[in-house]
């Protein structure tokens, strides 16, 4: 089978940061990391040190699981955690890391408040 590599989200290409460091202090700085379990950082760890310069990789399933000895439930619930916080995009089999956001990613119930204040209160 040969995977056509495409960029999923091409406004969110990953950059490598101004500082000295292939990862982004504010993974750390924003709080970012304490979004997630240890699980969910090693599925990006792994990610970015595959990725291409665009971000892309793929793997499947059963190789994940393996190298990263989780059972089939911890890597989906890791790579949906990972979709959560905006860090990934994912369309089967292709995984593109994402650059981070300007600011770190608000709360659903935040996103919803904000959302309906622009709307003016209404539904």
């Amino acid at each position: 089978m040969t995977i056509t590599k495409r960029v999923l989200n091409p406004e969110r290409l990953r950059q490598v940061p101004e500082h000295f460091s292939w990862l982004d202090h504010r993974l750390v700085r924003d709080h970012h990391i304490e979004r997630a379990d240890v699980c969910a950082w090693a599925l990006y760890l792994f990610l970015v040190a595959v990725a291409d310069a665009e971000g892309l990789s793929y793997y499947a399933d059963a190789s994940l699981c393996r190298r990263l000895r989780l059972d089939p439930l911890r890597l989906a619930r890791a790579r949906n955690d990972l979709i959560g916080l905006d860090l990934i995009a994912f369309d089967p089999p292709l995984y593109q890391v994402l650059s981070l956001d300007l600011e770190a990613p608000l709360p659903v119930a935040a996103r919803l408040e904000r959302l309906h204040a622009i709307l003016g209160g209404r539904p």
